[in-house]
């Protein structure tokens, strides 16, 4: 006992001492008392008259109850809302009679909450004895579940007798499922749709999707003589429509049976995989799950329309019908439907052995497990309310989303405290706390309180001496009249609108004497700051306590801050004056300072546009002088070009001299043209300064020959004439071609009137010869 003492010690400590969260107020801009209780959830308003000394804002009236009663204000005076709860309905924790059973407690609770500041209340939990069970059996008749069915059709008295141990309400269902009749799930060929089984196989029904066989009945004679007509069916692929088959069953209330009272469980016997969303685009099916219930004569009449549920979509079904689900699979599916129970709430996987002989025992196994995890959980949360369960039990876990206690058993009370916080401000806004599976809900109801409640002790009095009679005293601080504004409603804005005086006191149009004042009559009354002195300036905007800092000092220790800037003390520079004046590192071997191309800060250079440290040497980033001073090298040199008449004006900031066969210095050569076309060699040393050049020119320059004028006019003639001698000869033998066509014609036409005589002469003869040999 002794040993366990400091541990007990620092437990109490942690929760009631000193390792309590901080209170802290952060504010932002406060100008009354609402205000104030809506920046953070541990600041608080005092409504002491005259509470504010001169120059201090009314936002020095909001801090935390600390901090006020430290600065004089009284406990009574202190407005700082409580979060309030009232319990609407409390109704005991009861057993199951006559239909009814309370296992929850409370079922209402209204909420006042001040923004930011949590409440937490407590919900116990009891599992009622005997709360009633209803069972629906959900089997796949795949081929692969022929021995299966067999037994099933005779596990009646078991399954009863199991559930009677549970409890002496429990009704039992049973439900069937194959897969979607098309392909490429099942074949399509009408006598295979009839019998999709083996030839061998006598009893084999036709192919379907999912089919309701019994809804939920407490008869086990029933039971068993509805599964005793099932016979085995069949389909293609190795994954089944169980997942269809589910959500039928979830949604479909009515049609199974469910009790509104009762536990319900589906139990899913299967030695295969699932289809779901996105497999039916292999059969065309595009239609997502609308996840209704379409049941007509106990079949899902729109498997073939609709494509499978997602997991998702079957998850928040399961739990918002209150459906706790028992995979009751074969072991070499066992670790599909173990991935698939942790994103479904209340499931539980239990092994089947290859005849389902097992399955009474991990129906047991599966709803014990299940019944002793309480989960409590939350729906329809309003936006920017936060939730925190801590279940007080010895199996708990703490988390936002839900409130877990395991190994619970029947008649077990546990206790979960909840912790809510509203992070704005919100009215008649509710959401609902439940167990998992279980009916029993709690409604919780928030508003918050976002307006002050401030006390008037005494009579009102309007108009108020300390408003200057202009006004009226509203937690502590002046509400001024009509034509009237300032903190003490000591100004009259006559025929000015308020709004147009209050434009006065503001810099850029932003914001009000910046925020560091009051406007009173167009000119700003600048408060005090922290460290006691004043903001001044025409709109606050400046004080002498915001300079930037060196060494955890302002200005370094080594100046004075005046308006945000420091002002250096002698032999002292920088933004904090951290540097020691000096240029010794910004000289360069010709002594120049940052080579005329910087100023020295810090004894460092700053240079001017595109050079680089450490001296400004070099400027990679800048144009080539080469081509910039390409026209004051020609007027220098060869006294041509744009500047030739004022060439020792334009070009000052050059100095040349012409070299006539090598360069003396030892920067690069540059090469250009000049306005006649000729080619310039000479050389730029860049001297202290940015446009400060000296430059050596070559005094040759190379210039191309001018053009052999005579040759070019008689080739330009030999060129016109030869063209027109080719121009000539086509034209002649374009003429020849049509002559020759002309006598080809003219021939052809000779030929055919010689032919027509000589057939004329023929004809004559003939004729003479008829004559004749008539004669």
């Amino acid at each position: 006992m002794d040993r366990c003492m400091p541990l007990l010690i620092l437990l109490l400590m942690g929760r009631h001492g000193l390792c309590q969260k901080e209170e802290v107020c952060s504010k932002s801009l406060i100008n009354s008392c609402d205000d104030c209780i809506k920046s953070g959830p541990y600041c608080a308003w005092c409504q002491t008259l005259n509470f504010t000394k001169k120059g201090e804002q009314d936002a020095v009236r909001c801090d935390t109850r600390a901090g006020l009663i430290e600065k004089g204000c009284k406990e009574n005076e202190i407005i700082s809302p409580e979060n309030k709860r009232n319990i609407a309905k409390d109704d005991p924790l009861s057993t199951f009679q006559n239909g009814q059973v309370v296992q929850m407690r409370p079922q209402k609770i209204n909420l006042d909450l001040r923004p930011g500041l949590p409440v937490s209340f407590n919900v116990s939990f009891k599992a009622a004895e005997g709360h009633p069970v209803d069972l629906y059996y959900l089997m796949d008749l795949s081929y692969s579940m022929k021995d299966d069915l067999a037994n099933v059709k005779v596990l009646g008295t078991d399954l009863f007798a199991a559930l009677r141990r549970i409890t002496n309400h429990a009704r039992i269902g049973f439900g069937a499922f194959v897969d979607k009749t098309v392909l490429p799930y099942t074949n399509t060929n009408k006598e295979k749709l009839q019998k999709p089984c083996d030839e061998n196989d006598q009893q084999c029904q036709a192919a379907f999707g999912y089919r309701h066989v019994l809804s939920l009945t407490p008869n086990k004679n029933n039971f068993e003589a509805e599964v005793k007509k099932q016979f085995i069916s069949g389909n293609l692929d190795s994954p089944e429509g169980s997942l269809d088959a589910m959500m039928q069953a979830a949604v479909c209330e009515d049609k199974i049976g469910w009790n509104s009272n009762s536990t319900r469980l589906i139990v899913l016997t299967t030695d295969a995989g699932f289809h779901m969303a996105g497999d039916g685009k292999l059969a065309g099916i595009l239609e997502p799950n609308d996840e209704q219930c379409h049941m007509e004569n106990n079949l899902y009449v729109k498997s073939t329309e609709m494509d499978y549920p997602s997991v998702g979509q079957l998850a928040m079904q399961l739990e918002k019908n209150r459906i706790q689900t028992i995979f009751a699979v074969t072991q070499n599916v066992e670790s599909v439907y173990k991935e698939l129970s942790k994103m479904i709430p209340k499931s539980e996987v239990g092994v089947l052995s290859s005849d389902s002989k097992n399955v009474v025992q991990l129906i047991e196994r599966a709803y014990n497990a299940l019944s002793s995890k309480v989960t409590i959980t939350h729906d329809n949360l309003p936006e920017n309310v936060r939730v925190v369960y801590r279940p007080i039990c010895s199996h708990g876990e703490k988390s936002e989303k839900q409130g877990v206690c395991d190994q619970v058993h029947v008649g077990d009370e546990v206790i979960f405290e909840i912790t809510v916080t509203a992070d704005t401000c919100m009215e008649n806004k509710f959401f609902t706390i439940s167990p998992r599976g279980i009916k029993d809900t709690l409604t919780v109801t928030i508003n918050t309180t976002c307006k002050c409640q401030c006390d008037t002790a005494g009579p009102i009095i309007d108009p108020h001496p300390h408003c200057n009679m202009s006004g009226s005293i509203s937690c502590g601080i002046c509400r001024c009249k009509e034509g009237h504004v300032g903190q003490f409603c000591n100004c009259k804005t006559g025929n000015k609108a308020e709004h147009t005086l209050r434009t006065f006191c503001q810099k850029d149009n932003g914001t009000e004497c910046e925020g560091r004042g009051d406007c009173v009559c167009g000119r700003c009354e600048c408060y005090n700051t922290d460290s006691g002195s004043q903001y001044y300036g025409s709109y606050c905007e400046c004080d002498d306590d915001h300079c930037e800092k060196f060494q955890n000092q302002q200005c370094g220790g080594k100046g004075k801050c005046k308006c945000g800037k420091c002002e250096c003390n002698p032999g002292f520079e920088g933004s904090a004056c951290q540097c020691k004046t000096s240029d010794e590192a910004c000289r360069t071997v010709n002594n120049s300072v940052c080579n005329g191309r910087g100023i020295c800060k810090c004894n460092q250079c700053e240079c001017k546009g595109g050079y680089q440290r450490p001296h400004c040497l070099e400027c990679p980033g800048c144009t080539d002088p080469c081509q910039t001073k390409v026209n004051c090298i020609e007027c220098l040199g060869f006294e041509s070009g744009p500047f030739k008449k004022n060439c020792s004006e334009a070009c000052k900031t050059i100095s040349s001299k012409i070299v006539m066969e090598k360069f003396t210095f030892s920067s690069k050569e540059c090469k250009q043209k000049d306005s006649e076309g000729c080619w310039m060699s000479f050389k730029l040393v860049q001297l202290v300064g940015e446009d400060n050049y000296e430059a050596e020119i070559m005094k040759k320059r190379d210039c191309p020959k001018p053009p052999d004028v005579i040759a070019i006019i008689g080739s330009s003639i030999a060129a016109v004439a030869l063209i027109g001698i080719l121009l000539l000869m086509l034209i002649k033998l374009l003429l020849y071609m049509k002559d020759l066509k002309e006598f080809r014609k003219f021939e052809n036409e000779k030929k055919k009137s010689k032919w027509a005589e000589v057939r004329h002469h023929s004809e004559l003869f003939v004729q003479t010869e008829i004559a004749v040999t008539h004669f």
